[in-house]
This record gives structure tokens, sequence and C-alpha cells, in this order.
């Protein structure tokens, strides 16, 4: 359906459109107001130099779309009685979405210091991108906000997460029409496959064209308007187009528009929800034309802008400087009409109001933005109930990941009327070892359905695509709004969302520092198919640096655990899965591992985040260690054991102390992360001054940066991987990373004072066992006997 400006002229009333169109030149003014003015709000005297801001920042071009969105959301939620959330996905609209919050009351009654009058108004003016004040985009300090602008390309996964089991939510999204060039974006169309519209909320799309980008045309602004619907059809939806810059005739056909949408969706959801209807919905989007920077300066020093990329941030650059353009800004602001706008004492008028919602229903003040004012406590079973038994250490072998997904089946069954757990994926949740699930929770599904399809489901909470973005998207929308949830991905493939990762913490410190925001479910990875199990698949499976990449964030939020079997796997899952306002990363694997600790024994462990492994070690405390065997990472664990076993047996007069680490960030000072150590702590257990060999799963560099700082940093020595790969066998990757258990005894050979000479010749054994090695996997393409029939034996 194609809506015009025609078509549409008589839906408003005289005094509806009056009433609308009065509350859309506010916004515009206040967002002039917010890049321009640091005095004079309401221009009660002649516009000088000095009321203007010395350095003019934020975004214009996109602002005038977003306050007409919000204009006509507020008419819709308020004549329906809506709850509604919108995502603003345009760049830089954050002085749009400001002056909306302010006008509806709910800026100020987060910051009561910012009054609705004139002296609130000369507030939110000065504060805008100054120094300490806010920042230019829509940002955690935006009330009514998820989403940070200028997450380019996140917005329409952001909000179909919002909407999944929010039965009564209407999601709008502004998608700007630069970010939907992005590929997270293009991927996200696909998420109308997988709502529905029995259990979850709607997302209502806004396609926002205003022609250009930062300086260039923008892709689909240019598509002929047929072969735009196309595409758009081909993703799932119906279109619906308001085009014009005459802001009447734009009123009335976005009001019908809204109304159409609004009404559509409401015929699905009843259609599906009282009479069971089965097919797909083909869900409405609205494409907005509009000129950028529409109702700004036409022309600016003789070159045009209104309708251009010239538009796109301040149109008006030297106003302190130039008069000429000092007499454009005072007639661009006054073109407004603020004295209708606002009364003497700066208040919006009543007239102003008019579209506006009331209370919780206003878009600054749902609480589905502040989502931890909805969480509730997950229903966690007892972890008894999964946890592996363990007589000896190392004597059985378990799928860490497998029973992981049998207490998670769990969790889908405790949630499933509550509906506020899901659990998101790229295509390998079997692959991971997690389809337990699907005995409580399908994969969620709206497209066609074959015979030989298993486990769809229309209604399940189990999401899989094979797009990290769009799954990232999803679970950040789903947490941000008050629900808890899992990512698990291959660790080679999460960097896809490496941007996306550090978009969501920076949200998090950010929020922790506002007290009004409720603290929400952490963002939780499971990160397995790890690189030293990706030997079939090789080296472009091969990558454990998510874990660098995270930990260079803020440590106020980030957490990395690496547990070595199944027992703590449950124990970390139980703590994350419990855990506020952190982005905790796992990584476990999903091959068969040995059992090294029982349940009590593992949340002992887990709880301090690296200890001694006294039955691992030969320690008899009456004498310190002459070396120190550290680990973090399953198969790091393992090999570091078989190091200590070979030890044993080969120099059973040296004293060896086994170290495990689970909680990496443990390494740090406790100066620089919540979860670090003191130096006192530290050299109690890696010793001041003896050699430490520290196997570690990803890169070795990243333990020297955590422990650079430490006094026996001189002393350690890491194994890690070293971006050495291919397809071979399972202990072949380690060989070929130096990671293995013989280059480690050599490599505490080389190390433990007087061991060079003595012990030579079992340096020289453990040189030629990894040459035999080579030899028998070229031969045989299997691991030698003694490594693939290994067990612990100590």
């Amino acid at each position: 359906m194609s809506l015009d400006t025609q078509q549409a002229l008589t839906e408003l009333t005289d005094v509806e459109l009056s009433a609308l169109d009065a509350h859309w030149r506010a916004a515009n003014y206040l967002t002039v107001g917010q890049i321009y003015l640091m005095a004079n709000p309401l221009l009660t005297e002649p516009l000088r130099p000095e009321h203007v801001k010395p350095r003019l920042l934020g975004h214009w071009g996109t602002s005038p779309g977003l306050n007409l969105v919000h204009t006509h959301l507020n008419r819709v939620v308020k004549a329906r009685g809506l709850d509604a959330l919108c995502i603003w996905g345009p760049g830089h609209g954050g002085p749009a979405v400001l002056a909306n919050s302010w006008l509806e009351g709910s800026y100020t009654e987060t910051y009561p210091d910012v009054t609705r009058d004139a002296a609130g108004m000369a507030r939110l003016f000065r504060q805008f991108s100054f120094p300490g004040g806010v920042p230019s985009h829509v940002a955690p300090e935006t009330p009514g906000s998820v989403h940070e602008g200028g997450e380019l390309g996140y917005s329409l996964s952001h909000a179909y997460g919002a909407a999944f089991d929010n039965p009564g939510l209407l999601v709008a999204c502004v998608i700007g029409d630069g970010e939907a060039e992005t590929g997270p974006l293009a991927a996200s169309w696909h998420s109308n496959k997988f709502l529905d519209p029995v259990h979850d909320g709607a997302v209502l799309p806004v396609l926002h064209l205003n022609g250009y980008k930062i300086a260039n045309p923008t892709v689909l602004s240019r598509l002929p308007e047929a072969e735009l619907d196309d595409l758009l059809r081909g993703y799932g939806h119906e279109p619906i187009h308001v085009t014009g810059d005459e802001p009447a005739a734009v009123h009335r056909a976005m009001a019908q528009a809204m109304d159409t949408a609004v009404d559509r969706i409401a015929a699905f959801q009843r259609a599906a929800r009282e009479d069971g209807a089965t097919e797909r919905p083909r869900w409405p989007v609205i494409v907005l034309r509009t000129p950028k920077g529409w109702t700004g300066p036409a022309e600016v020093d003789g070159v045009p802008v209104e309708g251009t990329w010239r538009a796109h941030q301040v149109p008006l650059a030297a106003v302190r400087d130039n008069p000429e353009h000092l007499r454009q800004l005072e007639r661009w602001l006054r073109s407004y009409r603020p004295e209708e706008l606002f009364d003497e004492h700066g208040a919006p008028r009543a007239n102003v109001l008019a579209c506006v919602p009331e209370g919780t229903r206003r878009l600054g003040s749902t609480p589905h933005a502040n989502g931890g004012l909805l969480l509730r406590e997950l229903p966690l079973p007892p972890l008894e109930r999964y946890a592996v038994a363990v007589d000896k250490p190392g004597a059985t072998l378990h799928e860490p990941t497998r029973v992981l997904g049998d207490m998670l089946q769990d969790v889908m069954v405790a949630t499933a009327d509550r509906r506020d757990f899901r659990l998101v994926g790229p295509d390998e949740t079997a692959s991971n070892r997690l389809q337990a699930v699907y005995a409580a929770s399908g994969k969620a599904w709206q497209a066609a359905v074959l015979d030989v399809d298993e486990y769809l489901d229309p209604h399940g909470r189990v999401m899989e695509i094979l797009s990290e973005h769009t799954c990232q998207g999803w679970l950040e929308g789903y947490l941000l709004t008050g629900r808890h949830g899992l990512f698990s991905c291959y660790e080679a493939f999460v960097h896809i969302v490496d941007s996306m990762v550090n978009q969501h913490i920076k949200w998090l410190r950010t929020t922790r520092r506002l007290s009004w925001r409720a603290p929400v479910a952490s963002l939780n990875y499971l990160l397995t198919s790890h690189v030293w199990r990706q030997d079939h698949n090789g080296f472009s499976h091969q990558d454990p640096g998510f874990v660098d990449h995270v930990l260079n964030k803020s440590p106020e939020v980030v957490r990395v655990y690496l547990p070595p079997d199944a027992n703590t796997l449950l124990s970390v899952a139980d703590h994350v899965l419990r855990s506020r306002d952190y982005v905790n990363v796992v990584v476990a694997g999903k091959q068969p591992c040995f059992d090294w600790l029982s349940m009590e024994e593992a949340g002992v462990h887990c709880a301090r985040g690296a200890g001694i492994w006294q039955w691992a070690g030969t320690e008899d405390g009456t004498r310190d260690p002459d070396v120190v065997l550290a680990c973090a990472g399953d198969v790091p664990t393992q090999e570091v054991l078989a190091a200590a076993q070979l030890l044993r047996r080969h120099l059973p007069e040296l004293v060896v102390r086994v170290v495990n680490v689970v909680d990496i960030a443990r390494l740090l000072p406790d100066d620089e992360h919540p979860h670090g150590m003191s130096d006192f702590e530290y050299d109690g257990l890696f010793t001041a001054d003896k050699p430490v060999v520290f196997a570690y799963h990803g890169y070795p560099w990243l333990i020297h940066r955590l422990a650079y700082r430490r006094t026996g940093h001189p002393n350690l020595h890491v194994r890690g991987y070293k971006e050495i790969g291919t397809t071979t066998t399972p202990f072949d990757m380690v060989v070929r990373n130096d990671l293995d258990r013989y280059r480690l005894v050599m490599d505490v050979i080389d190390r433990v004072p007087g061991l060079a000479v003595r012990a030579a010749a079992v340096r020289q054994h453990m040189e030629d066992t990894r040459h035999r090695h080579h030899v028998w996997i070229r031969e045989h393409g299997t691991d030698l006997p003694e490594v693939a029939d290994w067990t612990w034996n100590g």
C-alpha cells in the first residue's frame, strides 16, 4: 500500500493537525537550541554571539524526522492506550529524543534540576554536547532509551529482542537510511520469521529515507520506489509510504500511516491469539521520505543545505564569528514561533502537549526502557541435580556443555509460563551439545516447515539464525527490557560481534553511574567449539582472541571464566546467570573432558577463582615449590596435569605446585579489577621468585599483560595459542603451539636452576617424543597411543 500526502488529507481535524504541528515545532526548536544555545533560550532578546556555544556539536540532519516520528507515536499511543517503546537508530539524533523527553516531562522527573521552564530549558540547551553534560547521541543518560544512537546496524535486532515475550508491547524502530546499508541491519530484517504473534509483541520499522549520510547519498533513497517495495516485500513486510516536505500534508499522511500500521498489527495479533491463525503475517513497515535537515536553513553561504548532505551535522558553523550566520540562526529559531509553543515562564503550552500520553505510556517513561524495573529472579535449579560424580580426579570423562544443556533444559521448563529466558546462537545449539533444551522448547520459527525438519516451533524460545550480529542484537534488546538469556557461539566466530559488545559494555558502565537505571541481567557468552578442538575444521576456526578483546574494556563490567571441567562449568553458569550488569565470557569445551573436581570442590574453586590443586602437585608442606605449573582452560589443564605426572615419574625429587585459574581477571592487581588479587595473595599463590610455567587457553601475551606488574613476572613463562593451526589431530594442535605436556616438561627443565645438566636426558626424551609424535600422526592419522589413552593416575 502507498499512502501519498493526497490520500490522507481528511484524516486529521484541524485541531488535531494544529496540536501535532505545535508539538513537532516545539521539538524542532528545542533540538536546534541544544545544538547552538547556552543562554537566551526563549529568544527574549536579540540573539548575540555570547548566547551561542563556543564549540558547536550535534547532528541536525536526522532530527526533524525523528521529531516527526516521536510526535506521531505520541498520538497513536495516547489515542489507543498502547504500551510502546521506540528504538532510535539514526546516528546522533540525541537532541531530538532529549527534546521530546523534556517536552513530555520524563526528563524532568528523571533529572529534577532540568525543570520544565525557561531555567530548565537553558540547562537542557547548555548541557548538550558540553563538558560535564550529556552526549550528542541517544545514550544511557536518555530516558526511554535502550539503544546507543550511532550503533549502526543494530536498531532493528534490538527492537525484535525487546518485542520477544512482550505480547502487549509495540516496539517502533526508526532506521536511518545510512544504517540500512550495514550488514547487521540487512540480516535483521529476517527477524520477522522468528516473531511469534501469540506470545511476542510487534515491531513497527520506520525506514527514514532523508537521502544522505555524512557526505554521500544513501543507497535505499535512490532506489525507484517499486524496487524498494520489492525489497521490503521480499523481506516479509508490506510498505506504507509517507513522502513530502509540506508539514501539514506530511502530518496527515503520517497519522494515516500510523493508524493503518497499528490496525494491521492488531488484526494479525487478534487472528493468531483468538482465531488460531498460523500463517506468517506480512507486517507493516513505514517508509518515511523527508528532506535531510528539514525546516533548517535552505542555503548557507550560497550553497544548498536543506535536503543535502550538508545538513548532516551543524548547518551554520560560524555563528559566533559570522554576523550573517548569527542572523540566519535567529531567523531559523524564530521560524518555529516559540512564543506560540512556550508560555512566559518557558513551560510548554497545553496545545503542544495535547498529543502526549500520560505516566508510563510516555516514551521517555516506559519501564521497558529501564528493564531492571521489570526483571525477576531467574529460577535456577540446584546444581547437584546435574553434577557429575567425581570419586577421584580424572577417573571419568564428560562433555561439559552437554552437562550444562541438561541444566538449561530445566531453566527453560521453569520459565515456560513466565517466558523470560532465551537461548540464542548461530545455528550451533546442537553442535555445541546443548540440544537437551529442545525437550523444553523448540527453535523459534515462523517460516515454512518440511517433514525432515526437527524441533521447529512457532512458540519456541531457542533462537538460531546464522548471523552472530542478529543473535547479539536480539539478546541485548531482550536483556535491556528486563529478561534473561545466554548466547552460545563458536569461539572463533564470536569476533563478528566485537563492536557490538563494545557498545554494550560502554552502555553498562554508564548505567552503573545512573541511580535511576535499575540493574539488568548480564550478557552471558558461552564460547565453545574452541581453538584446541577445532582440529577438524582447521585454521579458519581457530581463534581464542575474544577474551583479549573483552578484557581491554571496563573492568567493573567484564568477567572472563575458563572452567576446566563439567562441574566447574555448572558452577560458573549458575553464577553468571544470577549476575547483573556484567558481560560474562565463559569458555568451555564440548568434547569429552576429564572430571577433576566434585561439585562441592568446584563451587569452592570457582568462588576462589584461582587456587592450588594440592592433589596434582608434589608439595608436602616441608619445602617451597621448585616450580609452579599454572593452567587456565580445559585443554591446558589436561596438558599441565599430564606434565606434572611426567615430572613426578622422571624427576620425583622436584617439588611441583599446580595452580588452576578459572577467573582470568584474578591475575590482575586488585586496584585494577574488582576480582584482582593483592600482591600478597598473588605471591602466595605463584611465589615471588620461582619459575612459573603457565599453560593458557588463548594468546600467551594476555597473561603477561595481566601480570606484568607482579614481582615474579620475570619468572613467568606462558605457553598458549601462537596462531599456528591447520586441520590435524587434537594433540598436534597443542604440539604445534608448544602447549603440549612434553614441551611444558622441557620448559620446567630449562627454567629450574640446576636441572639443565642434571635432567638433560629427560629433556632429550621429551624432545624425542615430540618428534615421534610428528612421525606417528603422518603415518596413522591419530595421536600417539600414550596420548590418546592417557589418564590421570597421580
